[in-house]
């Protein structure tokens, strides 16, 4: 095989590659990450502590508590006040966590083995939790918190086969995409003319791929939040998605990182072995 034509092969197989590497990192992200209960919990655990979080919970819990109760409007703010200071408690935050997990496990069982209908949480354990805290600390109105087996709809099912689709292909993506890239890096340095230009060329492209993962992320904010109802408190949610997103943003940015590395580390190498050559030489 002439050197010209090893040389236009191994370009097809390296840009094949440094195309797979960040469609491979979202893959990753979203059906080992995104999909695991406990990892989902971790990473949405520090907002609890999160100042835009914990407004809107006051706003949610605290409408729904004078909802509930009838209280007095003289007696709102007071009720209001009661959930915001409760926002700040160990009681808030195991409460937080357990509604996180109760909503992640429904929508997952659902996704891998459900029989098609809606998808429901029952939130009476989480609201029992909350009202014995709540009575402990003798916050006011405690008492009077209804918990009842309230089926809450965290998924239609006209969207349920469609995410099931999808978390398929990720699940089958998460996998084989990753396997792709490699393979096809590998096979463009072997059959490369010079094997260190290869390198270098794999190298960039990875840094690309993860310049171009890391500004989809940005973008992928913009449009979400964008989208969202009126009704939605759009900081609370840009602090969600901030928080689901750090592996990814990390993660691109590690990719950049490593692939300037590399394509430095073999442009030094080069210089280094150029003069010696020359230097050889009758």
């Amino acid at each position: 095989m002439s050197s010209r034509l090893r040389n236009a092969l191994s370009a097809a197989l390296i840009a094949l590659a440094c195309l797979l590497v960040p469609f491979g990192a979202l893959a990753v992200w979203a059906s080992y990450g995104l999909a695991d209960t406990g990892r989902y919990v971790t990473a949405m655990a520090p907002l609890a502590a999160d100042p835009a979080v914990r407004e809107a919970v006051v706003d949610t819990v605290g409408d729904g508590i004078v909802a509930e109760t009838d209280a007095d409007p003289p007696l709102r703010p007071f009720v209001r006040d009661a959930v915001r200071s409760f926002t700040g408690t160990d009681a808030f935050r195991t409460a937080w966590d357990s509604a996180n997990r109760a909503v992640h496990d429904a929508v997952l069982r659902a996704v891998r083995d459900g029989d098609g209908g809606e998808v429901t949480v029952d939130l009476a354990p989480v609201a029992a939790e909350v009202k014995a805290r709540l009575a402990a600390d003798n916050v006011p109105f405690a008492s009077r918190i209804p918990v009842e087996h309230t089926e809450v709809s965290v998924l239609p099912a006209d969207e349920l086969e469609r995410l099931r689709r999808g978390f398929r292909a990720l699940e089958v993506a998460g996998f084989w995409l990753p396997v792709s890239a490699a393979v096809l890096a590998v096979g463009g340095i072997a059959v490369a003319a010079c094997r260190r230009r290869a390198v270098t060329a794999i190298a960039l492209g990875t840094a690309l791929g993860g310049a171009f993962l890391a500004l989809a992320v940005a973008l992928g904010r913009r449009l979400t939040l964008a989208d969202l109802p009126e009704d939605v408190h759009r900081p609370a949610a840009g602090a969600v998605y901030d928080a689901l997103t750090e592996t990814l943003r990390t993660v691109s940015w590690l990719l950049v990182g490593v692939g300037l590395a590399v394509a430095l580390g073999t442009w030094l190498l080069t210089r280094r072995r150029q003069p010696s050559a020359a230097g050889t030489r009758p």
